[in-house]
């Protein structure tokens, strides 16, 4: 039997990208954009972790969390773009153990998930082998024009060659 998970995000591309990344860790996923659709769906779907974005169109997190554990015992990750120090105290008082600013690395909320089920994951090819999570780049050789700096996610274009990229000499003549 797979783990469930509930991803409940407005943002419809990062809530598809968190379906997909989830689902390839071997998690049975379901996504849900608003407040009243993700109680309706922890109900049907009986999640073992939901995934819980703090600003939704019709409510805020902590009531989607409220409602949904008055008919289910499940853990929560908490997702939010707007850290503050009045969501970090809501989340330690509803014994939310994992909140995660975005942008976040998947394979973050996958370790966060798997953490709160119990779940040893088993290296996948591609994966990294500490870890047992298939990252979104297989290789540092990889074409891919984002990357993972302090956080962010930036533009990085490496097909170019690196003698082909000016050093910091033409850069400042304008050569």
């Amino acid at each position: 039997m797979l783990n469930k998970v509930l991803v409940v995000e407005d943002e419809q591309i990062l809530a598809a990208n968190l379906e997909m990344y989830l689902g390839a860790q071997g998690l049975e996923v379901r996504v849900a954009h608003d407040g009243s659709t993700a109680i309706k769906a922890a109900e049907e779907f009986a999640p073992d972790v939901v995934v819980l974005d703090f600003r939704l169109p019709d409510m805020t997190g902590f009531q989607i969390l409220e409602a949904v554990r008055q008919h289910r015992d499940c853990h929560f990750v908490l997702i939010t773009a707007h850290p503050t120090t009045e969501v970090k105290e809501g989340a330690i008082q509803r014994n939310v153990s994992h909140i995660l600013f975005k942008p976040f690395p998947l394979a973050e909320l996958a370790r966060a998930v798997c953490d709160l089920i119990g779940v040893k994951r088993e290296p996948k090819p591609g994966a990294n082998r500490a870890e047992g999570f298939v990252e979104r780049r297989q290789g540092r050789n990889e074409n891919f024009p984002l990357q993972l700096y302090d956080g962010s996610w930036v533009l990085a274009d490496r097909r170019k060659p690196a003698s082909t990229a000016p050093d910091d000499a033409q850069r400042r003549t304008g050569e």
